[in-house]
C-alpha cells in the first residue's frame, strides 16, 4: 500500500477523503457495503471487512483496482467498523496514536466525519440500545483536564517523554534570570532525615544563586580535582551551598557548571545532565500485592512468573546504581528499596508467610509483605486470583501506608507500581503522602481479550474485567510517569495498536464511556528497556563459566524416559536439536499452541524434538482457572498428535541458575527458543534466551518483535497462523543442515543486539534520572496535577468503590478438582517417581 499512502497527505482528514474514493468504485462498494449489512448490526474487525470484500469482488484484478488509491489506505488503517443499519461507522488509524471516525451510508455512501463520542455509541448501540440513547449516560473524559500540559505530536515521539519535558522545562526557565526561580525554590526544598541539600536560605533568587555559583567555580578551580568535599565544606555553607554537590572538587566543578548552564543558557541536554546529579531519591516503594512473590520455590505458582523475576533484577540494579549516585554526591546516607507485596499465611512451603525477607545480592533492599484483610479485619490466608483482589486493595493500601512508613522512618522519594492492582495501590499511596508516582503494567489484560470492554458484562463474573479496566484507567492518569519496555506497548505497530493506546477510548455499555481514557502522545510515558541478570544467563560458548554441577541433573531432565512428578513423555532421538519454550501455562503463552503446530508439522516434527517448560500435570494441583483447562488441553494434544518419542513436558522450574544452564544446553543441541504468545507485552524469555546464545522465534505481537530484528538477530512468528510459524522454523533447521555456520550466524546476531540495546544498568540509570525530573516537573505544574487528582479521586470514589465491593470475597477454602479426562485420569493414575527437587516455572 506503498502508493496509497503517498496519495494520502496527512493534512487530509479521512472524512474530506472518502467520499471521492468511494465515488471512484461506487459500484462494488454499494454491493460490498451493503453484504456488511445485511446480517445487521455487528462490530466487524479488519479482517471481516477485507474476507467479505473478497466474496463480493470475487476478481482479484478488480479487487486491486478498489483497493488501490486512498480507498484502499483508509480500509487497511481501519481497526474496526460498527454497523449499524445503514449505516457503518469505522475507526481509522493512519498512524499510531491517531484515530479517526466517520459514518458511511450504505444506501447513498455519504461520509459524514463523526466524534469519538458518537463511534463509541455506534457500538454501544449493537449491545445495548438503551444505554447508547441515554443521554445521561456515565461519561469520562480526561483530556478535559489534561488541556493545559503540553503534549508531543508525531508518532515517533511516542515513549520519548523525558526528553520531551526536558525541552519544555528548558523553555520555561529560558530568557530573565527570574524564569528559574521555579528551579530555585526547587532546590530550597531538598533534604534527606532532616539535612539540607544542595542550596540554603542564603541562597533564595536564581540572581543570588548564579552569583554563588561564580565565585565557587572559581574556588574550585585552584583545588586539586581529587580534593574531598568536606575540605570546603565549610566555605560552601557560608556561600549558601550544602552538600549533596559532589564527592571530590572535581564532580562539584561539573555539576555547578551544568546548573550554571541551566541559569545562563539553558538546553535540554544539560538540564537532563544537573537533575540526574541531584540528590533526590533514596528510598523507593515498589507495589506487586498478587501471587506468591518470593526469592525461591514460587516461580509457577498461581499469578507468579516473569514479574517477580523482573522486579528482583530491578531491585537490584537500582540498588547498585543509587549506591553509586549517593556516593558520588559526596552523601553518606543509605538507600533503602522496599518490594511491598502480599502476606500469605497458606504459604505452600515458601517464604511468603514471612512479614520481611532481605533480598539476595542487596544490602539495603526487602520484601515487605502485608496481608489482605476483609471489611472485619480478618486475615485472608489463601493465595487470592489476581482478577478478585479488588474487594481489598484500598484497605491494603492503608495498612501498606502505615507500615512503609514506620520502616522508612519517613516517606519514600519515589513510588513504583507494577500491574493493576500494583499501580491502583501505588496511586492511592502517591496521592495520600504527595510522592512521585511510576507505573507500569506488565501487561493490560484488555488488549488480551478481544472487544473484552464492550462485551465486558460477559467476562465480569470471571475476570471482573469492569474493576480492572477501571483501575488501569485511575492508575494511568493519576501516575506521574509510566515506564513501558518497548515502544509496541504503548502504540503498537503501524498493524496493531498498543497495549496503552487501546485505553484511548472505550467503553462498557451499562457502566460507563471512556471518550478519553489516556493519551498516548503524554509526556509522562516512556522507554526503559530490562535486562536479563548476565551472571545467570550467559552465553554458552564461555564454558569456563559453564555451571556443570547442573548438567547431569539437566541431562536427565531432557532424556530419561522416566515419567515422574517432574517430566512426562520423551525424545528418542538424542541427536536432533531441540526447540524449546518456558513460560507459565495460560491462553496467551500459548504453550498448547505450539505444541498443535509442532504437531500438525511432519516436517518439523522429523528435524527437531520440542520441549515445553510449565505448569503441573495434574489440573488438580492448580488452583488457576485458565491453567487447569490449559493442562488438560496439553494432555489431550499429546495423545491426538501421538508425540511420544518427541516431546518432553517438563513441569515448571524455579531454580534461575539451573535455568540459565538449561538455555545453554539446548544450545549445545544446536536447537532454538520459541516464544509463541498471542501477545507479550515485553519478553523476558527472549532476552535470556538471546543472551544464552540461542537463536529465538518469538512472536510478532507486542514487545518481542522489537526486541529481535526479524531475519537479522532472530525471527518473527505470527501466533494466529500456526501453518506459517512452523513452516518457518522448520526452514531455519533444514538451511543450518545445509550450513551450519548459519546457526552460529544467528546466535551471534542475537548476543550482539541485547548487549547493543538490553541491559539493567542501562535501564536503571534511566528509571532514576526520570524519577529526578518527573518530581520537578510534577511541582512545576502543581495546580493541574491537583485539578485532574481531584477528577481522578471523585471517578475512583463513584464507581471503583462500587463496583470492588461487589466482587464476591475470595473462598478461603481450596477449590474442588476439575473433571479429568478418563484418558489423562489413566496417565496420571500410573506409579510416578517422585523427585526432590523443586518444580516451580519461570
Amino acid at each position: 500500500m506503498a502508493s496509497s499512502s503517498a496519495s494520502f497527505k496527512r493534512s487530509d482528514s479521512i472524512a474530506d477523503s472518502m467520499p471521492e474514493a468511494l465515488r471512484q468504485s461506487k459500484y462494488h462498494v454499494k454491493k460490498c457495503f451493503a453484504r456488511y449489512i445485511e446480517k445487521g448490526r455487528r462490530i466487524m474487525k479488519l479482517h471481516q471487512l477485507m474476507d467479505e470484500m473478497e466474496m463480493v469482488i470475487a476478481d482479484k484484478t478488480e479487487r486491486a483496482q478498489v483497493l488501490e488509491g486512498v480507498l484502499g489506505y483508509i480500509l487497511c488503517s481501519t481497526q474496526e467498523a460498527a454497523v449499524v443499519p445503514p449505516y457503518i461507522a469505522f475507526a481509522v488509524r493512519p498512524n499510531p496514536g491517531f484515530w479517526e471516525f466517520v459514518k458511511v451510508s450504505a444506501d447513498d455512501l455519504s461520509v459524514e466525519a463523526i466524534s469519538a463520542t458518537d463511534y463509541l455509541k455506534f457500538k454501544e448501540t449493537i449491545v445495548d440500545e438503551n444505554w447508547a440513547k441515554d443521554d445521561n449516560a456515565s461519561e469520562l473524559d480526561f483530556g478535559a483536564v489534561d488541556f493545559t500540559v503540553p503534549h508531543l505530536s508525531l508518532s515517533s515521539s511516542i515513549g520519548n517523554g523525558l526528553h520531551f519535558v526536558s525541552k519544555f522545562v528548558t523553555s520555561k526557565l529560558s530568557g530573565k534570570v527570574e524564569n528559574a526561580q521555579p528551579l530555585v525554590d526547587y532546590l530550597l526544598t531538598l533534604e534527606h532525615q532532616g539535612d539540607k541539600l544542595m542550596i540554603n536560605e542564603n541562597l533564595i533568587t536564581a540572581a543570588k544563586l548564579q552569583m554563588a555559583l561564580v565565585v565557587a567555580e572559581v574556588f574550585l578551580s585552584a583545588l586539586p580535582n581529587d580534593t574531598p568535599y568536606q575540605n570546603f565544606e565549610l566555605r560552601f555553607k557560608e556561600w549558601g551551598f550544602e552538600k549533596g554537590w559532589g564527592d571530590t572538587a572535581e564532580r562539584v566543578k561539573e555539576t555547578i557548571r551544568a546548573l550554571s548552564e541551566v541559569l545562563q543558557a539553558p538546553d535540554p541536554e544539560n538540564l537532563e545532565k544537573f537533575f540526574s546529579r541531584l540528590p533526590t531519591i533514596f528510598n523507593v516503594v515498589i507495589f506487586s500485592p498478587h501471587g506468591y512473590f518470593g526469592q525461591a520455590d514460587v516461580l509457577g505458582l498461581p499469578d507468579t512468573g516473569g514479574q517477580i523475576v523482573y522486579i528482583l533484577d530491578q531491585v537490584k540494579a537500582l540498588e547498585e546504581e543509587m549506591l553509586i549516585r549517593i556516593r558520588q554526591q559526596g552523601l553518606k546516607f543509605k538507600p533503602q528499596i522496599l518490594v511491598v507485596t502480599r502476606l500469605i499465611p497458606d504459604a505452600r512451603g515458601t517464604k511468603c508467610n514471612q512479614e520481611m525477607e532481605e533480598i539476595i545480592g542487596t544490602k539495603h533492599s526487602h520484601i515487605l509483605r502485608v496481608p489482605f484483610k476483609t471489611e472485619k479485619g480478618q486475615v485472608l490466608r489463601r493465595w487470592v486470583s489476581r482478577f478478585d483482589v479488588y474487594p481489598y486493595l484500598e484497605r491494603y493500601a492503608q495498612d501498606a501506608t502505615t507500615k512503609v512508613l514506620e520502616i522508612m522512618e519517613g516517606k519514600p522519594d519515589l513510588i513504583i507500581g507494577n500491574y493493576t492492582d500494583g499501580n491502583l495501590v501505588a496511586s492511592l499511596m502517591a496521592r495520600k503522602l504527595g510522592t512521585t508516582q511510576a507505573t507500569i503494567a506488565h501487561a493490560l489484560e484488555k488488549t488480551k481479550y478481544e472487544d473484552s470492554d464492550l462485551k465486558w458484562k460477559e467476562f465480569d463474573p470471571k475476570y471482573h474485567f469492569s474493576c480492572q479496566f477501571t483501575a488501569d484507567t485511575i492508575s494511568m492518569n493519576q501516575t506521574d510517569f509510566i515506564i513501558a519496555s518497548t515502544y509496541q506497548e504503548i502504540a503498537g505497530s503501524k498493524d496493531r495498536p498498543g497495549q496503552y493506546e487501546s485505553h484511548a477510548s472505550f467503553t462498557m455499555p451499562g457502566l460507563c464511556r471512556f471518550v478519553s481514557g489516556i493519551n498516548v502522545f503524554d509526556p509522562k510515558f516512556n522507554i526503559a528497556s530490562p535486562g536479563a541478570d548476565q551472571s545467570v544467563y550467559f552465553p554458552y560458548t564461555e564454558v569456563q563459566k559453564r555451571l556443570t554441577q547442573f548438567q547431569p541433573s539437566i541431562e536427565e531432565l531432557l532424556y530419561s524416559k522416566v515419567d515422574n512428578d517432574e517430566h512426562i513423555g520423551y525424545l528418542a532421538d538424542k541427536r536432533k536439536p531441540i526447540i524449546f519454550s518456558m513460560a507459565r501455562l495460560d491462553v496467551v503463552k500459548n504453550l498448547t499452541g505450539l505444541t498443535e503446530w509442532y504437531g500438525k508439522n511432519k516436517r518439523l516434527r522429523n528435524l527437531v524434538n520440542l520441549v515445553i517448560v510449565g505448569a503441573f500435570f495434574d489440573p488438580s494441583k492448580s488452583k488457576d482457572r485458565e491453567e487447569m483447562s490449559e493442562i488438560i488441553k496439553m494432555h489431550s494434544l499429546i495423545e491426538k498428535y501421538q508425540l511420544k518419542g518427541q516431546f518432553r513436558w517438563i513441569a515448571a522450574q524455579s531454580d534461575r541458575n539451573r535455568n540459565g544452564e538449561l538455555y545453554r544446553c539446548i544450545a549445545d543441541t544446536k536447537g532454538a527458543f520459541v516464544q509463541p504468545a498471542l501477545y507479550e507485552a515485553f519478553g523476558l524469555t527472549v532476552i535470556e534466551a538471546m543472551n544464552c546464545g540461542l537463536p529465538t522465534f518469538a512472536t510478532n505481537q507486542g514487545g518481542p518483535a522489537e526486541i529481535i530484528v526479524d531475519g537479522v538477530s532472530g525471527f518473527h512468528i505470527d501466533p494466529n497462523n500456526g501453518d506459517e510459524s512452523s513452516n518457518k522454523i522448520a526452514d531455519f533447521f533444514e538451511n543450518c543442515r545445509e550450513n551450519p555456520q548459519l546457526w552460529d550466524k544467528f546466535s551471534m546476531e542475537g548476543l550482539k543486539r541485547i548487549n547493543e540495546c538490553y541491559t539493567w544498568k542501562i535501564y536503571a540509570d534511566r528509571l532514576l534520572n526520570m524519577g529526578c525530573m518527573y518530581t520537578f516537573w510534577k511541582k512545576l505544574n502543581k495546580e493541574q496535577k491537583q485539578a485532574k487528582d481531584a477528577y481522578i479521586h471523585m471517578f475512583y470514589n463513584l464507581l471503583f468503590r462500587n463496583l470492588a465491593k461487589n466482587v464476591p470475597n475470595a473462598n478461603d477454602e481450596p477449590p474442588p478438582p476439575p473433571p479429568m479426562p478418563k484418558l489423562m485420569a489413566k496417565t496420571l493414575s500410573k506409579p510416578i517417581a517422585r523427585r526432590s527437587q523443586s518444580r516451580l516455572q519461570r
